[in-house]
């Protein structure tokens, strides 16, 4: 270890130990940019030191990380994570410098979320054994471009470790460019006999086949680009999957039930988008052979996930956290909701900062008019561009209605809600900024996250 990562090394755990020990603050990210200030090649010092498992994509990173973090820990006595989200360098770094390991006998594992742009540096210096695929989506296009380019900043990754096994949501097409040598998993539904053909709605990205760039047709679609693709104009189609969703049994906003493989799970966290989550955790499970009936547990440990379908109460109100930050990701919370068989108020909360994506446009491509059809019963809109998502409630038919620009109101607004469940659909910093007011009021705890 050079002098810089020494000295690196040592202001990010003194930083982390003043947080943590001193001050009682949760946050790996500040000891990490501290640290990665000083050497910006920090990670390649503790590369050998761990078994490095990416998992990256659009959406459904936190709970994937999540969900595989549980499962490995059934097994595994040492498996560090970064569990609040704080996945660009700075946070990884934090992670990776703080972490605690119990036995010294074997490797432990990290399991770490990527943001889609810093998969190449995250790669290049950790050397990854695996990378996990969720899917790619049009999201934050001021930072990303589409979603081809997004794909291209993760390959840039993948190909600096030809050795690491790629496990991939085989439902998403665009995961199936790139002509990569690495060994490969799939992972996908198979819930439904492959006899259709359908195509994808008219707007939907991510459609096309890598061989001819034609438009594909599905046997049958889970939702967006998603599902048993194949192609009429040559003889691509979705490769045979390895794990796969056999049966889906009952979804609520509270729990999902299905069978993996012939064998039913549950997961504690509703809506179809959460499954596909749920498979690439059980993927990487059986790849690292943690048995069944252990992911079984693991899935039904029923912990809170931060910010992703939190459940916490306001006096007498049940409140459920789910994050919204493009099209795709907000129509599969709305469909969530619709899984929902008791009337419930809806607040909608809208920030525009780094971490959200400073491009707001993407609201008018999300079916908020899918909501007349459900059991809401009042509407509010709030956050720093709680503007911006008034007028477009208001243009989705729910005429006037409350707004809260400042979240220290959102709070009581809960509380006067007409109905015992309330729904808050927030953007990342949003989330962040409303968990903190929970916090400072005594309704959650670690309002910032670890």
């Amino acid at each position: 270890m050079s002098l810089k990562s020494s000295i690196a090394t040592l202001v990010g755990k003194a930083t982390y130990w003043g947080l943590h020990d001193v001050l009682h603050r949760g946050g790996t990210s500040l000891p990490g940019k501290l640290a990665t200030k000083i050497d910006p090649q920090i990670l390649q010092t503790v590369a050998d030191k761990y078994d490095v498992i990416i998992i990256t994509g659009t959406n459904g990173k936190t709970l994937t990380t999540a969900l595989t973090t549980r499962v490995l820990r059934e097994k595994y006595a040492d498996v560090i994570t970064n569990p609040s989200g704080s996945n660009m360098m700075q946070g990884i770094a934090g992670t990776m410098l703080t972490a605690k390991v119990q036995d010294k006998t074997q490797k432990p594992l990290a399991v770490l979320e990527v943001d889609e742009a810093n998969v190449e540096e995250v790669a290049r210096q950790l050397k990854p054994k695996a990378f996990v695929l969720t899917n790619i989506f049009r999201d934050q296009m001021d930072r990303y471009g589409e979603i081809y380019t997004t794909y291209d900043k993760i390959l840039n990754g993948i190909r600096l470790c030809p050795k690491a096994t790629v496990i991939a949501n085989a439902d998403s097409p665009i995961f199936m460019r790139g002509n990569l040598p690495n060994p490969k998993i799939y992972y996908g539904f198979n819930h439904l006999p492959a006899t259709g053909q359908e195509r994808a709605p008219h707007n939907t990205d991510g459609v096309l086949s890598p061989i001819d760039d034609t438009v594909l047709s599905y046997h049958f679609r889970t939702y967006a680009n998603q599902g048993y693709y194949f192609s009429t104009t040559s003889d691509f189609a979705r490769p045979e999957l390895d794990y796969a969703v056999t049966k889906i049994n009952k979804l609520s906003p509270q729990f999902s039930n299905v069978d993996i493989d012939g064998a039913a799970f549950q997961i504690e966290v509703g809506g179809l988008y959460n499954v596909y989550n749920a498979l690439a955790a059980y993927a990487v499970g059986r790849w690292l052979e943690v048995g069944t009936e252990q992911i079984k547990h693991a899935f039904e440990s029923n912990a809170q996930i931060f910010g992703r379908q939190e459940a916490f109460k306001v006096d007498d109100k049940e409140v459920t956290i789910v994050l919204i930050k493009n099209p795709v990701g907000a129509n599969q919370v709305l469909d969530m909701m619709k899984t929902d068989d008791e009337p419930f108020s809806l607040i909608a909360l809208l920030n525009a900062n780094y971490a959200d994506g400073i491009d707001t446009s993407w609201i008018w491509d999300a079916d908020f008019e899918s909501l007349k059809s459900m059991g809401v019963q009042t509407i509010a809109t709030g956050g720093e561009r709680y503007k911006d998502l008034y007028v477009r409630l208001k243009m989705a038919g729910y005429g006037d209605h409350p707004t809260y620009p400042d979240l220290k109101d959102v709070i009581k607004a809960i509380k006067d809600m007409p109905t015992k469940h309330v729904y808050i659909a927030a953007t990342y910093t949003a989330m962040l900024q409303l968990r903190g007011e929970l916090a400072t009021q005594g309704y959650i705890k670690g309002g910032m996250g670890e």
